[in-house]
């Protein structure tokens, strides 16, 4: 007994040996997590809560888009769809954790068996019931039932590593589902925003409007006072009609900005609430409080999902390895099983029972295993350069955003002056125009300058808005 131990032990030795010696020597990607200390231009206020930790109907601060953001959380379906990713993942979890507990079953079965009498078996049999005086019933029925269980031992952990990668993915599945959630947010508020500014686009062209109509009056008075002729009139009424066609440009904008916001919402066309306030002053946001670089990686759930995937990844690599190594399996059953079915329950006569393992090592012919071991470290050090990568454009995003609402900041201070001496210019042309001492094309010039400059202040200030809600976005805000 002790050398059939001592021989049991030298196989299973020389099958991990052989197996350990078919494994490739294959590099992990090691981790970098090392970001800059600070933003490159950073010179907004920093103080108070970083603004991606404050919740997104607290830094919107607007119940119109409120209302919108939260038909969109319950109906988009993109964010659905991803719902019913995370509950695949999920039941893959399950999966994967019931492969490494027994699998334990009833099987039954039943048949007949003729044998023939020039074999073998079947004339050893047919001498027993000539010398016993027996004769038994052709064709022979064979009928039984068993519980039956399987079990492979996970030694290598191979099984219990698989789980934990299925769960890992299974968190990063829901990191994915958030991150989709923040930029379905901000697309929402982007959306918002642009409507807005083209609802103030809209009204400066009907006060526009108004003001070259009114213009359009005093040459019609001044060519009948034969102070201009017919070309002043005919330019005024021009530029009139160029400023009417402007409006339904708007007006389409507007339209298929609704439908858009709609879109997102998870809804068909319908008109969009929203305020009818001053643009400019129309709702604020919370002030910029980036943070430090840091805080990106706590921030950002598309970081936190390509961390997840490393983890995920390091495991698939474990358990990729451990297939070159045996497994152990263990079989049983247990039932009754007769030629007759009156003897199917007759204990013990009828009683079946086994108990048997096996031992399985990979020694020729590799090739497969080889192949998916490469892969998973292969998958490895491309998770590690996708986390990477997530760093590296997450920082970039927010430093394009701080520079971004600087610059737009200080854009708006001068194209608001440029308006204002544009309004004044506006009146003064007017008045030399009725005293006889300006030309009209100088007043044609003016409304010009002070209608695109009008809607370049407000694409200024919408884009500011931009600013802060991808700079909002870039930090990781919106998901909570």
């Amino acid at each position: 007994m002790k050398r059939k131990y001592i021989s049991y032990s030298s196989i299973l030795l020389l099958s991990i040996l052989s197996a350990a010696c078919g494994v490739p020597k294959v590099a992990k990607q090691e981790v970098h997590k090392a970001l800059p200390t600070q933003y490159d231009h950073q010179t907004v206020n920093d103080g108070g809560t970083n603004m991606a930790q404050i919740d997104w109907k607290d830094y919107f601060h607007d119940p119109y888009l409120t209302t919108i953001v939260d038909s969109a959380l319950q109906n988009n379906q993109e964010l659905l769809i991803t719902m019913q990713e995370i509950e695949i993942t999920a039941n893959e979890v399950t999966a994967r954790h019931g492969e490494y507990l027994p699998a334990v079953g009833i099987k039954a079965e039943g048949g007949i068996e003729k044998r023939s009498e020039n074999t073998p078996l079947g004339a050893m049999e047919r001498q027993v019931e000539i010398r016993h005086g027996k004769e038994n019933p052709e064709p022979m029925p064979d009928v039984g039932f068993a519980l039956v269980a399987n079990w492979e031992i996970d030694i290598w952990k191979k099984l219990r590593n698989a789980t934990k990668s299925a769960q890992l993915r299974y968190l990063s599945s829901i990191e994915g589902k958030n991150f989709m959630v923040t930029n379905l947010v901000a697309e929402i508020a982007r959306s918002y925003y642009e409507l807005l500014a083209l609802d103030e686009q809209n009204r400066m062209i009907q006060q526009n409007i108004q003001l070259q109509s009114q213009a359009l009056e005093i040459a019609k008075v001044q060519k009948a006072a034969t102070r201009v002729t017919e070309l002043a009139v005919k330019k005024f009424e021009a530029e009139l009609l160029r400023t009417q066609s402007l409006q339904f440009a708007v007006q389409q904008q507007i339209v298929e900005t609704e439908n858009k916001i709609n879109y997102l919402a998870g809804r068909y066309p319908q008109h969009i609430p929203r305020p009818e306030a001053d643009y400019a002053v129309n709702s604020s946001l919370m002030s910029l409080a980036p943070g430090l670089p840091a805080e990106l990686l706590t921030n950002r759930s598309d970081i936190r999902q390509a961390e997840l995937e490393i983890a995920a990844a390091d495991l698939d690599i474990k358990v990729a390895k451990a297939r070159f190594y045996p497994s152990v399996g263990i079989s049983a059953n247990l039932g009754y099983q007769a030629f007759n079915p009156a003897y199917l329950l007759k204990t013990p006569q009828s009683l079946i029972y086994s108990l048997s393992g096996d031992l399985m090592a990979p020694l020729v012919n590799k090739r497969a295993i080889q192949a998916d071991y490469k892969s998973a470290n292969a998958k490895q050090v491309q998770a590690v350069y996708s986390y990477e990568q997530s760093l590296l454009n997450a920082y970039i995003e927010v430093a394009n955003q701080l520079v971004n609402y600087q610059n737009i900041s200080e854009s708006i201070g001068y194209k608001a002056k440029q308006v204002h001496v544009l309004n004044k210019s506006i009146e003064i042309a007017n008045d030399l125009f009725n005293a006889a001492h300006a030309e009209y094309l100088e007043v044609l010039m003016t409304q010009r300058d002070i209608l695109e400059t009008k809607m370049e202040l407000i694409e200024a200030q919408r884009d500011q808005y931009m600013a802060k809600v991808n700079l909002y976005r870039s930090l990781g805000g919106g998901w909570q």
